[in-house]
């Protein structure tokens, strides 16, 4: 029988199953062939026609696992990331036996079960995604929900092997890393607002998996847990207040800008007039990292009483890091503890920072007694992007300099406000006044060189451009942006 001959309401009917198959073919098509989660969505939706079952058969062979596992009991795990769904007990068994090949099960710290047995481990034995988690029990309700973060990253990891073989090289990991967290999970660095305010929000790894948001140390931390589970090997990398990551190849290396979509940034973006060389940090200086956030937010807010204890909880990751003595040790000054915040503040002043040519003054000011401690307070005080906050803080560095004018780091600071005012004029009085005092910093000589480049004072541009490439020669270092700044000058003005 013609179909034309059909009736009216048949043909329609027809018509719009044909279109339906039709639309179902193009869906099934048009998915990723090598995407476990969008293969097992589809299947979830589709379970009763030809393409559904093939999706589901698409990710058997995906995940390497033959048809008499119960991977239909995992549809709604595989694209949940969220503590507010938690996983069952089934759910976390599962996924665990699905990743019982993969590399980091070799690691002893994969089998912890409490904080006090990551610390016991050397860095090389430590399972990050497991080490982080715990480090963070405070957050957790019981050891069922430390092993479902530690199952999600395992099915992150799953994932991105999907699309890999047995023979790929480091370089393609790194790219399917950085396909599978940021273009289809979509993991991305949070507005300066949000931060700013709660930075441990965005750097401890249950906040980071449930919201797809991080700041610079929460997704590298990630990024690393998910590396270690690849058989990916990665240095960690901190240029200060900074940390990126770093694939080791023959001569050379590949970095991965993880607030840049894991982009091979060249060594030269990190480096800065002080810095002449890159710190490497171990997987357990990095747990202790996320503490120092979470500890400087809790400073910054002027809650001294956290901050001590956060602080003191990371110094186990971080026992010789001066920067975390130096924290440490103004905080105990905050809430009384002066003889403790002192010896602290002796043994920070004379540690030496790796890569830094010249160390932090702000402890040596104090120890010397030309600061106090409400003067040292003002440094901590929290700026965002309202112009309102900078002249807050601008208002009581003035307070700070005024009745301590030896205070480095407070003739600094306060020049700093000015540059986020545009008020270069006022900056270059404070800077001034630090080089009157200490004309040893090269950071300093620096920042006079380019603002009187700026007003067109081209002979006070040349002269502090000098100083700062002679204090830089005398510690074996010529920065690039010194370099650059001279090539300007020439361009403008030839020297003499």
């Amino acid at each position: 029988m013609a179909i034309s001959s059909l009736p009216f309401i048949l043909r329609l009917m027809l018509c719009f199953t044909l279109s339906f198959l039709l639309s179902l073919k193009t869906l099934f098509n048009g998915l990723d062939s090598q995407s476990i989660s969008k293969s097992l969505a589809f299947y979830e939706l589709h379970s009763e026609t030809e393409e559904g079952r093939e999706a589901l058969a698409r990710a058997y062979e995906l995940l390497h696992v033959s048809s008499d596992f119960p991977l239909v009991e995992l549809q709604g795990a595989m694209n949940r990331f969220s503590s507010s769904h938690p996983l069952s007990e089934r759910e976390v068994s599962l996924i665990e036996e699905l990743g019982a090949h993969l590399p980091n099960r070799k690691l002893k710290g994969y089998k912890a079960e409490r904080e006090e047995e990551i610390l016991l481990l050397p860095p090389e034995e430590i399972d990050l995604g497991k080490g982080l988690v715990l480090s963070q029990q405070g957050l957790m309700r019981d050891l069922l929900q430390v092993r479902s973060y530690s199952a999600l990253l395992d099915l992150m990891a799953l994932q991105v092997l999907a699309h890999l073989s047995p023979q790929s090289t480091p370089e393609e990991k790194i790219h399917a890393l950085n396909r599978f967290i940021f273009e289809e999970s979509r993991f991305r660095f949070p507005p300066h607002s949000l931060y700013a305010k709660e930075i441990d929000l965005y750097t401890f790894l249950p906040s980071v998996m449930d919201n797809h948001l991080g700041v610079c140390l929460g997704v590298t931390a990630m990024y690393l847990a998910l590396a270690q589970r690849l058989d990916l090997p990665l240095e960690i990398v901190t240029p200060p207040g900074h940390i990126f990551l770093r694939y080791k190849k023959g001569e050379g290396h590949i970095n991965i800008e993880t607030t840049a979509r894991g982009i091979d940034l060249p060594d030269e973006k990190y480096l800065g007039v002080n810095l002449k060389t890159l710190k490497l940090r171990d997987i357990k200086e990095v747990i202790g990292m996320t503490h120092v956030n979470q500890a400087s937010t809790y400073l910054h807010q002027g809650n001294f009483e956290k901050a001590v204890a956060v602080y003191q909880k990371a110094q186990p990751y971080l026992p010789k890091e001066a920067m975390v003595q130096e924290l440490l040790g103004f905080s105990l000054l905050f809430v009384g503890e002066k003889e403790k915040g002192k010896a602290l503040l002796k043994e920070a002043e004379t540690a030496s920072e790796e890569g830094k040519m010249l160390q932090e003054n702000m402890a040596q000011d104090y120890l010397l007694g030309r600061v106090d401690e409400e003067g040292v307070q003002a440094i901590f005080m929290e700026v965002d992007e309202k112009r309102e906050s900078v002249l807050e803080k601008q208002k009581k560095l003035h307070l700070s300099v005024e009745r301590w004018p030896l205070f480095r780091a407070g003739l600094e600071h306060l020049a700093v406000t000015y540059l986020q005012l545009n008020r270069n004029k006022e900056a270059l009085i404070y800077l001034n006044h630090y080089h009157a005092i200490d004309p040893e910093n090269p950071v300093i000589e620096y920042y006079l060189a380019a603002l009187y480049a700026e007003r067109k004072d081209y002979n006070q541009a040349w002269r502090f451009l000098k100083l700062a490439e002679a204090l830089t020669k005398k510690r074996g270092y010529a920065p690039k942006t010194l370099k650059e700044l001279r090539k300007e000058l020439i361009a403008i003005c030839p020297e003499g």
